[in-house]
């Protein structure tokens, strides 16, 4: 059992301040839409390794690789602008504290900006997530226990209005790789529940603010 904490698109100020300390957590996971200083800091005062995806009002994380230590892009050294701690698995497969994670970020094209996709990338962009995780399962015989994404699925607690609409695709990876539990955020519940959905055997989880999971 892998314990969690996972964070996306609102701030905890309390959560910043002191109760890392007392979570207990193996990992970070976060879904989008948060400060990289914050993050940054839950990480160094838990201790423990994070990943993330990010939402549509993060910077640019694309292009960047790290090989050996240092960090490229377009095949120069550069520093990686996330936040300490973290390893990017936007359109990758991480291994982190046990789990496999998938991710896909972003949200539905809506407006000029990064992380923003139209159904139609995002698809293709989904076809290569299916096929990376189809190769790790054939070479080491595991499967995807988490798919993190930033925008739900679409009709699985996304929003009508045109920025808030989920993706489409995510319906076919979840049915292509069978995750455990799909794992999102940009849904803002404000106060009311947001309560937990089922894509097949997959639990589909609306993660905005923080969580402790057990995974």
């Amino acid at each position: 059992m892998v314990r969690a904490l996972v964070v996306s698109d609102e701030v905890d100020a309390g959560l910043r301040a002191c109760a890392p300390r007392r979570c207990d957590v193996d990992v970070i996971i976060a879904a989008g839409d948060l400060p990289f200083d914050y993050l940054a800091d839950l990480c160094n005062t838990v201790d423990r390794p994070g990943v993330l995806v990010p939402g549509n009002h993060d910077p640019d994380l694309s292009g960047f690789s790290d090989s050996t230590g240092l960090c490229t892009r377009a095949g120069l050294p550069d520093t990686w602008p996330g936040p300490a701690g973290f390893d990017d698995a936007d359109g990758r497969i991480v291994d982190v504290a046990g789990l496999r994670i998938a991710g896909l970020g972003g949200c539905v094209r809506y407006r000029p900006g990064p992380n923003q996709w139209t159904q139609s990338q995002q698809a293709r962009r989904a076809r290569r997530l299916v096929r990376a995780a189809r190769r790790m399962r054939r070479r080491d015989g595991r499967g995807v226990d988490v798919l993190l994404t930033h925008a739900p699925p679409r009709h699985c607690g996304d929003g009508e209005d045109a920025p808030h609409h989920g993706f489409d695709c995510l319906h076919g990876v979840v049915a292509a790789l069978a995750p455990r539990l799909l794992l999102h955020g940009h849904i803002h519940p404000y106060g009311q529940p947001a309560p937990d959905r089922f894509l097949g055997e997959t639990r589909v989880v609306n993660v905005v603010g923080r969580r402790i999971m057990e995974l």
